[in-house]
């Protein structure tokens, strides 16, 4: 694919963990090649201990590889310091995670506004864009709530609209069904799904086959390695 449509290239990305004493723990990934183009829905899979975590993390900008290079939209993220990879980060990802992290003494509105506080942005803009990206999630109606009275569907949309309130790059979602009942699930599912539709590049990171059977490409990693990339449909 064109270098230029890519807004995530790996080459080569090794993840290595050592013992205290400088041995080898364990080779996390061994050897990783990965072009994700802009806009594209795609599906991280794989049993435990197959890596796809320590891919998350990196993917994330949360943990930087051993060897090899990253791309994140033309920026190459492992030349990067701690405060420019900080910055990176909360300026191109979105993260979603599956037990929602949103803060229980804050509003919805207030846990929305953290990421653009973290980005100095001006108090009256914050929360106009905090207030605009709940409504687009259909959570208008429950800005001033807490977390703790809303249902786990409504407390995972808020923290969907606190990783999109950035206008991120990419959404990287850790599990974003694995707390959730069926029904609600599918309510969070659609959400991704419309999102994707108005070409925001999506990466979740799921063991449940049902969501990656929604995603436009499922990639499957086995002892460090691709094993799998294949297109849905």
């Amino acid at each position: 694919m064109p270098e230029q449509e890519s807004v995530v290239k790996l080459r080569e990305i090794k993840r290595i963990y050592f013992k205290p004493d400088g041995s080898v723990l364990v080779e996390a990934l061994r050897g990783i090649d990965l072009d994700i183009p802009k806009g594209q829905s795609v599906a991280i899979m794989g049993a435990s201990g197959s890596g796809k975590s320590t891919l998350m993390n990196i993917l994330g900008c949360l943990d930087q590889p051993t060897s090899g290079s990253y791309f994140l939209d033309g920026s190459d993220v492992a030349l990067l310091d701690d405060k420019e990879l900080s910055t990176i980060r909360g300026r191109e990802i979105g993260f979603v995670f599956q037990s929602f992290n949103l803060i229980p003494q804050l509003s919805l509105v207030e846990n929305v506004e953290v990421p653009l506080y973290y980005q100095r942005v001006e108090v009256n803009s914050r929360k106009a864009k905090a207030e605009n990206i709940l409504e687009r999630v259909g959570l208008s109606d429950r800005m001033s709530h807490r977390p703790s009275e809303l249902s786990g569907g409504q407390q995972q949309r808020a923290a969907v609209a606190r990783a999109l309130v950035t206008n991120p790059s990419i959404l990287l979602a850790d599990e974003p069904t694995g707390n959730l009942d069926s029904e609600t699930g599918e309510e969070v599912l659609r959400l991704f799904d419309e999102l994707h539709k108005e070409g925001l590049t999506t990466i979740v990171v799921t063991h449940d086959q049902n969501v990656g059977n929604r995603c436009q490409r499922v990639i499957r990693l086995l002892d460090g390695r691709i094993d799998s990339d294949e297109l849905n449909g």
